[in-house]
């Protein structure tokens, strides 16, 4: 028997004309947390709102929990948590009336409801809080509040869209703290991110999606692993004839374009490659203006999948904004 509990086959979506995304196909694991990353108007929110049955299925299957998501849309909402981009919070409203109307909702009884409410304002650090109006939050706080109440009705699958987008760097950690307790409970989580570090520091297992397509998956190690043991970057006066000249030496792996110089993946100790590449680019006449020897990140794989930065505007981003007229 499989142990997936989101299994998605040949997902296509379009905006009109567009192809928003292009045949997606993956499984998550029970008790994982997995990740999309990929940069904005990559197709993440996309899928999500689908797995959610805020979109319909136009080409595919999906399943969530064992529930066919055009069949029993009721089913997989009954199964699941979703935490938002956007702050979705009534600003008249305190914490707990928040998370009180929330399980009204979804008919908890009252005693129920008041032991998992203070359960979850105790879990996100809110208890002091818990009558105080959601506008007068913090921004980090009204992520925690958010978080709590998509755990609510105990879903067995908690979806978490860009969860800490627009956070500062002590409240993401903070959240991430959050997130991996709720994982310990026996939550599985599916997220999406565009941070890196996020995804690195999170995931059992990452899938990069890029303009609707996912373009590889795997462990965040088995990803890093896949490039090579070390990562020379150089910015030199002559980047072109620095990645032909290194190209086909023994110990290099492969080469990628940044921006501003190339990403060098070595196959062998960095240490030892690295004098050597110097002096053959030094001997051709060219200037070494930086140079950085470093273990794979999740940012050099997804440049090595992608061949560009993850800052880079995703084509589905313009799509929606011509969609929705701004355009």
């Amino acid at each position: 028997m499989s142990d997936a509990i989101i299994e998605v086959r040949n997902l296509s979506h379009w905006y009109g004309h567009i192809k928003a995304v292009d045949s997606v196909q993956f499984e998550v694991k029970k008790g994982e947390i997995f990740s999309f990353l990929g940069p904005n108007g990559a197709g993440k929110s996309t899928v999500i709102n689908i797995l959610i049955t805020l979109l319909p299925i136009q080409h595919g299957e999906a399943r969530i929990a064992g529930y066919d998501v055009a069949r029993d849309p009721e089913k997989v909402r009954d199964s699941i948590g979703i935490v938002f981009q956007e702050t979705t919070l009534d600003r008249d409203m305190t914490v707990y009336e928040i998370l009180e109307f929330h399980g009204r909702l979804y008919s908890m009884s009252k005693d129920s409801r008041r032991t998992r409410i203070d359960e979850l304002l105790t879990l996100v650090e809110l208890e002091a809080k818990r009558n105080t109006l959601t506008k007068h939050l913090s921004g980090g706080m009204k992520r925690r509040l958010e978080i709590a109440r998509g755990l609510m009705t105990r879903p067995t699958i908690l979806f978490l869209d860009e969860p800490t987008l627009g956070l500062d760097p002590q409240t993401r950690l903070k959240t991430w703290e959050y997130i991996k307790m709720v994982n310990a409970d026996g939550t599985t989580i599916f997220l999406t991110t565009h941070y890196m570090d996020e995804a690195d520091h999170l995931s059992d297992r990452i899938s990069i999606i890029d303009r609707g397509k996912i373009i590889t998956s795997g462990t965040p190690w088995d990803l890093k692993n896949r490039l090579g043991e070390d990562v020379i970057y150089m910015e030199t006066t002559d980047d072109k004839r620095t990645e032909a000249l290194i190209g086909k030496e023994t110990e290099v792996r492969s080469i990628k374009r940044k921006e501003r110089g190339i990403s060098v993946m070595i196959q062998g100790d960095g240490t030892r490659v690295l004098p050597a590449l110097m002096e053959k680019v030094r001997e051709a006449g060219i200037g070494v203006e930086a140079v950085n020897l470093k273990k794979p990140s999740m940012d050099d794989v997804f440049v090595h999948y992608t061949g560009r930065q993850i800052r880079d505007e995703g084509l589905v981003q313009s799509v929606t904004k011509q969609v929705a007229g701004k355009e």
